[in-house]
């Protein structure tokens, strides 16, 4: 029988959303297991080894303080990613599988170019056997790629190829590290493949139970994030269809979120309305299904998971449509305040965020948007809106038209000012402090009529009305 390597140095190539956080959190959990997280980008990793917490690239509750409590004792960040695939025993693969723009598959289907160079520097580089461990959420069947790539070199090592997928939430990273629903494991069914997962369970089993940890066949691994993401993005199209509904009939998305969710079958999760989802995950992974679907000539199934994409559409489209009816059918000239940019509260992450595409529909009818976000830099919104324009309109950033949009976005560190005499404010992003803020105040400041788009449904309606707004929500009636 194939014995189990105990695992004492891990390599995590990728620091971005999951790989900095996992890494930060298993070498918390093992503190015998030297981990070590590389990347290319070297601001990132100086961001990682920065003194100051509060510097870190990725905002997440809690994570500065695993940081502080592992880093220099057995979590390291480093660009020397040759030195830590060579003596690692075991490596994650956590890099970015943005989906194509160009080619075969252009906008639906998983690029793998990144995961390919892994590929091939691991092959290079090794000199011992390594297990390679999947940490991006791929295409079903990429474990074979990666296997066909590392295993053809000649070079006499054996590479084993695991499929992990994070199902973490971003927000709540942290805790879903520390206590998971589960791990999931895939592996080959073969003697060195059980070995192999085995391996990996030993790592998790420092602090997960071993009942919380399921291991299967390594395409099922792979299928099942996928699935999971399309599903947990069904739910939130499925309520957001209501809610338009709802705005028509008089009736309360929140209200029937309560009915529906009581029901032990559906649950409550995932059902809060709103102006759409974003996050790296969602929308990627169901267009990356509709591709395999479509590929393996399942065109009915293709349509059925590509609708949960058109819906998530129409709703930030009909959010930003609402505005510009609702300030006399222009904005053009007018300052639009936006409270939120990341894609939701707790995150620095602005990857498909409905604000992007709800200030490019704003800013083609010319109006002005001022920002505050608590935790989005100046950088990554412009970066934002530039990539928005750039895939809109093909490679015209230094255009006169694109130099005249980026004039009318104007970022503020301070929220009563981004406020002050606006036309209109928009709430994108569900951070509470939103909430907090000094309503009556704000009223003093800007232009009457007062108009609150509430993309989150978080501020009180009825307290915001008493002071003189007009408050739209999603999902209720007027």
């Amino acid at each position: 029988m194939t014995k189990v390597k105990k695992i004492t140095n891990i390599c995590c190539i990728g620091a971005g959303y999951v790989g900095g956080p996992t890494m930060a959190v298993i070498a918390q959990k093992c503190p015998h297991i030297k981990v070590t997280v590389v990347d290319l980008n070297e601001q990132r990793i100086a961001d990682w080894n920065d003194t100051d917490l509060n510097k870190l690239p990725i905002y997440e509750p809690g994570l500065a303080e695993v940081v502080a409590e592992a880093r220099d004792r057995n979590l390291f960040f480093s660009t020397d990613v040759g030195k830590a695939i060579d003596d690692a025993q075991m490596i994650f693969i956590s890099v970015n599988t943005p989906t194509k723009t160009y080619g075969v598959g252009k906008g639906m289907a998983a690029d793998l170019k990144f995961i390919e160079l892994c590929a091939r520097q691991i092959a290079r580089v090794s000199k011992d056997d390594k297990i390679i461990v999947e940490k991006s959420t791929l295409p079903v069947r990429t474990a074979e790629a990666l296997s066909t790539i590392l295993n053809s070199t000649g070079n006499g090592v054996n590479f084993d190829i695991l499929s992990s997928p994070e199902f973490l939430a971003e927000g709540t990273a942290i805790s879903d590290l520390h206590t998971p629903d589960r791990i999931l494991i895939g592996g080959e069914e073969t003697e060195k493949g059980q070995a192999a997962m085995e391996a990996l369970v030993a790592v998790y089993e420092n602090w997960v139970p071993r009942e919380n940890i399921v291991t299967t066949r390594v395409w099922s691994s792979e299928l099942s994030k996928l699935t999971a993401n399309a599903f947990l993005a069904q739910r939130v199209s499925s309520i957001n269809a209501m809610s338009a509904l709802c705005e028509k009939t008089g009736a309360d998305v929140d209200e029937i979120s309560r009915a529906i969710g009581a029901d032990s079958r559906i649950g409550s999760k995932f059902l809060k309305s709103s102006v759409g989802f974003g996050g790296s995950c969602f929308q990627k992974d169901i267009l990356n299904l509709v591709y395999l679907c479509r590929h393996f000539n399942l065109p009915e199934v293709a349509d059925y998971w590509e609708q949960v994409i058109k819906m998530n559409d129409y709703q930030k489209h009909r959010f930003a449509k609402n505005i510009i009816d609702t300030l006399f059918n222009t904005v053009s000239g007018k300052k639009i305040a936006f409270l939120g940019w990341a894609f939701k509260k707790d995150t620095n992450d602005t990857r498909e965020s409905a604000a992007i595409y709800v200030a490019d529909e704003l800013l083609q009818d010319r109006a002005e948007i001022h920002i505050y976000d608590p935790k989005v830099t100046e950088e990554q919104i412009f970066a934002d809106i530039c990539h928005c324009e750039e895939e809109r309109r093909g490679n015209l950033l230094n255009s006169e038209a694109t130099k005249d949009l980026l004039s009318r976005v104007i970022i503020h560190s301070d929220p009563y000012s981004a406020m002050q005499s606006a036309h209109a404010i928009a709430i994108l992003t569900e951070w509470d402090e939103f909430k907090n803020y000094d309503w009556q105040k704000v009223y003093k400041e800007v232009l009457k009529p007062a108009f609150v788009f509430d993309g989150r449904n978080i501020v009180d309606k009825d307290q915001l009305a008493e002071i003189g707004f007009e408050v739209y929500n999603i999902g209720k009636g007027k």
